[in-house]
């Protein structure tokens, strides 16, 4: 968006989509786990979401999943790159997450798997989605955050500074939990929560984690990033400091994936709310008062 840093290419990411959609392979055992997960909150809400959209529809894998469930209607498949629209099955929109074409109170239901990380104003994107979202609107977004590749991140940090004497950026900056639960109340979210999930999985070899990060359209596409490409010798000594620091007995390498999921609803007169200072009935000393051992002993 104009006056946001941009942090990520834009451009870039919607290249790596289409090229996904195109191999036809893409690794999305994390984005199977998000679906799961949101599937499962979405089925213990008693209430309909006869209108609902998915912003970052990738291979359309989520929206399949959601379809599925009665109290969800349909779903409008949002992406930047056209190729990944091709999947879908039911309405379609060519659109960044950050400049969303929904009129205001349009939408019942806002999901989003492992897409809103990536988008250089993810305030500006929140404060859209709130605007979009009826009252009593929910938002349910998923994006990788803090501890998400901290030991690929550390092998290239290493080994730039010894080969290259000093680093670049590599791997993408990512919030923690806090800082995105504060930003679903200053969008005007009602009830946020932010939950983290660390997702551990391990591969042959940091090689092979990768080839899977390229496969995943999620290698380097910082705006920042170094425009010339990796030698074969900074390469394998990025390997070797991985295996050397992070390597199992067996000689598998480990990979950490930080999921945080974003859960916020639009203020409506049906929600619950805080009790307004000096309304309590209780002192909160008293309900903290140990009870005694014996229950004819007195005070």
């Amino acid at each position: 968006m104009p006056g946001a840093p941009q942090i990520f290419d834009r451009r870039l990411i919607r290249a790596r989509r289409d090229r996904i959609v195109a191999s036809g392979s893409a690794p999305d055992f994390l984005l199977e786990r998000v679906a799961d997960d949101f599937a499962e909150r979405l089925s213990i809400i008693r209430r309909e979401f006869p209108r609902a959209a998915c912003l970052g529809a990738f291979s359309g894998l989520l929206t399949r999943r959601l379809e599925a469930l009665p109290n969800v209607g349909e779903i409008i498949d949002v992406d930047p790159s056209p190729q990944c629209l091709k999947l879908a099955t039911g309405q379609r929109i060519a659109a960044e997450e950050e400049a969303l074409p929904f009129a205001p109170r349009s939408l019942d239901l806002v999901v989003s798997g492992l897409s809103l990380q990536l988008v250089n104003d993810l305030p500006g994107a929140l404060i859209q989605i709130n605007r979009a979202l009826k009252p009593d609107g929910l938002l349910l977004a998923a994006l990788l955050a803090g501890e998400t590749l901290k030991e690929l991140r550390e092998a290239w940090l290493l080994a730039e500074d010894e080969m290259l004497g000093g680093a670049s950026p590599r791997v993408a900056p990512f919030a923690d939990v806090r800082e995105l639960g504060r930003l679903l109340q200053r969008a005007g979210f009602a009830l946020p929560v932010a939950d983290s999930d660390l997702v551990r999985v391990t591969y042959a070899s940091p090689l092979a984690l990768m080839r899977e990060i390229k496969a995943m359209g999620a290698s380097n596409m910082l705006t920042e990033r170094r425009r010339i490409p990796v030698t074969r010798g900074l390469l394998f000594r990025a390997s070797e400091i991985y295996q050397r620091k992070f390597g199992q007995p067996d000689g598998r390498i480990p990979a950490t994936f930080e999921i945080i999921t974003l859960t916020g609803w639009v203020p409506h007169e049906s929600q619950q709310k805080p009790l307004s200072p000096g309304s309590a009935q209780v002192r909160l000393a008293d309900v903290l008062k140990p009870r005694p051992k014996n229950p004819e002993a007195k005070e």
